[in-house]
C-alpha cells in the first residue's frame, strides 16, 4: 500500500485512503484484533462515513499483524454481566452499515477470522485473502450461536447443506478450503493483499458504471437480513437464558486467555 498519512488513527483502528479507497485496519495485533465494543461501534460508523461514495470509491477492512480478527473480545464481554444480545447488536450494526453503502466493501483477510469477525466478512461484497488466512466458527462448541446474519450469508455463499455442516461441526477452514467453497474470491501474496483489494474496487467503480445500483440489486434485501438477525437473536437469548453461553465463554477464557 502506498505511504498515505492516516486520516483517523486510534489505539485500535487505523484509517487511510489509498488510491481513493478507504482502508480500515483493526489494530490490536497483541490481542489478535479481537473486537471490543468501541471497535464495533467505530467500524459501523466508518462504513457509514465512507460508504456514501463522496469520499472514497470503496472500503477495505483488514487486520494488523497475524490475524484479521479473533472475533468478539470475550474477556471484555465476561468482565461485566453478560449481555449477548447487546454484543450481537454491535456486530449486526456493522452488517447493516455495509449493506447500505453506495460503494463496494471488501474484506482483506491477512490471517485468522474467527466467529463474529468471519461472519462480518461474509456480509461484505468480496473477500480476498492470503494463504495464511483461515475462517472458523467455533460458536457451537462453546455454547454461542452465529450472528451478523450469517445464517443467511453462509448458505448463500456455500450452499445450505455445506453451511449446516460448517456450523454444526464448528468448522475451521484454510484459505484454500474457503476458496473452494466460494467463501473467498481470491488468494494473493501478503504484499499484494491490500493492492489486490483496491484493484478490485477500481474495476467495480469505473467512471460511468452503475455500481451503487448493482450493489443494491445483488446484495440480499434488508428485510431478509433483518429476518435472519431476528432469528439469530432468539437463538442467542435461548443460550444465554440456559447458561450454556456463560459456561462456554468461561471455558474459552480459561483455556486460551484471549
Amino acid at each position: 500500500m502506498s505511504d498515505v498519512p492516516p486520516l483517523l488513527s486510534s489505539a485500535d483502528l487505523t484509517i487511510t485512503v489509498d488510491s481513493g479507497v478507504a482502508v480500515i485496519a483493526m489494530s490490536r495485533p497483541a490481542k489478535l484484533n479481537a473486537l471490543t465494543r468501541d471497535m464495533r461501534r467505530d467500524l459501523a460508523e466508518l462504513l457509514r462515513h465512507y460508504g456514501d461514495g463522496s469520499q472514497a470509491r470503496g472500503v477495505v477492512i483488514t487486520g494488523r499483524g497475524k490475524a484479521f480478527s479473533a472475533g468478539m473480545d470475550l474477556r471484555e464481554a465476561a468482565a461485566s454481566e453478560l449481555d449477548l444480545l447487546a454484543e450481537m447488536k454491535l456486530f449486526n450494526d456493522i452488517t447493516r452499515a455495509a449493506l447500505i453503502t453506495e460503494v463496494p466493501v471488501v474484506a482483506a483477510l491477512n490471517g485468522i477470522a474467527v466467529g463474529g469477525a468471519g461472519e462480518m466478512a461474509l456480509s461484505f461484497d468480496a473477500r480476498i485473502a492470503t494463504a495464511q488466512a483461515a475462517i472458523s466458527w467455533p460458536e457451537t462448541g462453546v455454547g454461542l450461536t452465529v450472528s451478523n446474519a450469517a445464517s443467511l450469508f453462509l448458505p448463500r455463499l456455500a450452499g445450505a447443506p455445506r453451511a449446516l455442516h460448517l456450523i454444526m461441526n464448528s468448522a475451521g477452514l484454510s484459505a484454500s478450503q474457503a476458496l473452494d467453497l466460494g467463501l473467498l474470491d481470491g488468494i494473493v501474496e501478503p504484499e499484494d493483499l491490500i493492492p489486490a483489494a483496491i484493484r478490485l474496487i477500481h474495476r467495480w467503480t469505473q467512471p460511468g458504471s452503475s455500481t451503487a445500483a448493482h450493489l443494491r440489486l445483488m446484495r440480499p434485501s434488508l428485510r431478509a437480513v433483518e429476518t435472519s438477525m431476528a432469528r439469530e437473536a432468539a437463538a442467542v437469548r435461548q443460550v444465554q437464558e440456559s447458561g450454556i453461553a456463560q459456561v462456554g465463554i468461561a471455558m474459552v477464557l480459561a483455556g486460551h486467555g484471549r
